[in-house]
């Protein structure tokens, strides 16, 4: 399945801002979606795209350092550009801390902001496909069966198939079936890549019984 057309949501009050922003991106064939305040963005549905958020600092009602915690606080993970014509350093602190990828004052060279904004873009890239294998991780743990999950746990700590066996009270026979269901419904090549998959579930850091 092809990925779709990545996108980059324009959130600034200036009408003029938003139409000079929308016809530079327009120019390099990036999808746009313009909005006159963060209300009016948090409002809209969004694409299943890989994005990019280019948010103004200073608007009516919400400020964008403001809606940025909210987002954060939120889960949501798009990547944010900032663009103001009225920043200070404690306001570039304020963002860049919170995750921000740029924070450019106005005006800014045209390049910096595509620069920033496919930055962004390749993030969310990333963030998206790494989303995509934690979910199909978290659905092949759901099919292992209770003893399948001990044995899991006591793998990814380092036992060895007696030492496993030992501590859960059954054979070292009944361990090696159970590690080999895991790994064929773990889809895991070896044990060093269903460590890493364990990693990424947080197997390490939680009871799976």
């Amino acid at each position: 399945m092809n990925e779709a057309r990545p996108i980059v949501y324009v959130v600034d009050d200036d009408a003029s801002v938003r139409q000079a922003l929308g016809n530079l991106l327009d120019s390099v064939g990036i999808d746009v979606r313009s909005f006159g305040s963060a209300g009016e963005f948090a409002a809209a549905e969004k694409s299943d795209a890989p994005a990019c958020l280019v948010l103004d600092i200073r608007m009516p009602g919400q400020s964008g350092l403001d809606f940025q915690g909210e987002l954060v606080r939120s889960g949501e993970g798009m990547p944010i550009v900032f663009i103001t014509g009225h920043g200070d350093v404690p306001m570039a602190v304020r963002a860049m801390k919170a995750g921000a990828i740029e924070f450019l004052t106005k005006p800014f060279r045209d390049q910096d902001l595509l620069d920033a904004i496919q930055a962004g873009i390749e993030k969310d890239r990333k963030r998206r496909q790494e989303l995509a294998t934690l979910t199909q991780l978290r659905e092949r743990l759901a099919t292992l069966s209770a003893g399948e999950r001990e044995v899991l746990a006591l793998v990814v700590k380092g036992r060895l198939n007696k030492q496993a066996a030992g501590e859960l009270g059954v054979s070292e026979i009944t361990v090696k079936v159970r590690r080999g269901h895991v790994m064929r419904k773990m889809q895991a090549r070896s044990l060093a890549e269903l460590i890493r998959m364990a990693d990424m579930i947080g197997i390490f850091t939680r009871d799976l019984t």
